[in-house]
């Protein structure tokens, strides 16, 4: 066997390990995930981010071609802390609530038969809310404990 043979048999093994990576960090994309992950879901969602940095905290908005925006909060320790979106559709919440998707989930399938209305989840340590309708969604999650000092659930909008 050549080494060049060698090589081309792994080649596909090396694309395949390469991808479990970057879908592993893009998977990080979510309320409590890390700052790496505002570039992959910028990515994801084929939008633009604009930084605004603060004392206390710093937001990247991404702006989605279809006029969605979601807004990240990472606190100064890199965390994200909140999100927030508005725009004419919904975002991917499994994507933007990462690990919190299923409390959201729980927190849709337990409302009393009502189709219509916002969803309000509140639980130990998180609070997401969702309102809205056909082309006008909006909404935010946000980290209880997690929230810089100074920073109130009003601030994230």
């Amino acid at each position: 066997m050549n080494s060049a043979g060698g090589i081309r048999r792994l080649t596909p093994l090396i694309v395949l390990v390469l991808t479990s990576v970057l879908l592993t960090t893009a998977a990080r994309a979510a309320l409590g995930g890390d700052v790496t992950s505002v570039q992959n879901d910028a990515v994801r969602m084929k939008g633009a981010v604009r930084s605004t940095f603060g004392a206390a905290y710093t937001v990247h908005e991404i702006t989605a071609a279809g006029g969605s925006v979601v807004r990240e909060y990472i606190s100064p320790q890199g965390k994200v802390f909140a999100v927030s979106w508005h725009g004419p559709v919904l975002p991917d919440f499994q994507q933007l609530l990462g690990d919190y998707y299923a409390d959201f989930r729980q927190g849709v399938q337990s409302r009393e038969r009502r189709i219509r209305g916002p969803v309000v989840v509140e639980k130990p340590g998180v609070v997401i809310q969702s309102a809205g309708h056909m082309r006008n969604f909006m909404g935010r999650a946000y980290l209880t404990n997690q929230l810089p000092q100074g920073v109130t659930p009003q601030t994230i909008e």
